[in-house]
């Protein structure tokens, strides 16, 4: 359900507005950083030449150094293996500080193997002199991600 995702005009600079619908995800693993849920969206690339085990891993705690776009939507700290919770992206603003493109399409062991790579941060966050590498968005993801382009006053049009 993207909506400027399949444009391949993102640039380094753009500012999107990205969110993803909650959806109910199993907690696998809690440890002293992540916490590991069975992904509801994506499926194993059966000719990958990774084996993907079907789990991802999120910061335990959101505010720490590791920032992801995809947040549980109770606290991370209070999950245990077994729980529910729901997993998304509340509505976010980002700043795209770089782009891969890649032909033939990424082999990550997930499927659908993405073509574009949008690396981010939080639109407030300066680039990170330490290496702060942001979170990375797949366009054509499986996830439904809604991704819509800020326009800044007095840029062109695209």
């Amino acid at each position: 359900m993207t909506r400027d995702s399949d444009r391949p005009d993102h640039r380094v600079g753009d500012v999107l507005r990205v969110s993803c619908a909650w959806t109910a995800a199993r907690v696998t693993a809690v440890s002293g950083f992540h916490v590991s849920v069975e992904w509801p969206w994506n499926e194993a690339d059966p000719d990958s030449r990774y084996e993907w085990n079907g789990q991802f891993g999120l910061p335990l705690d959101p505010d720490a150094g590791e920032w992801s776009l995809f947040r549980t939507e109770c606290d991370p700290r209070t999950l245990r293996p077994g729980d529910t919770c729901l997993v998304g992206i509340p509505e976010t603003l980002v700043r795209v500080v770089d782009v891969g493109r890649y032909e033939p399409p990424l082999d990550t062991g997930r499927l659908p193997r993405p073509h574009t790579l949008l690396i981010v941060l939080p639109a407030g966050h300066p680039r990170d002199r330490d290496g702060d590498e942001g979170d990375t968005i797949e366009l054509r993801s499986a996830a439904p991600l809604v991704i819509d382009r800020v326009p800044h006053p007095g840029s062109p049009r695209r």
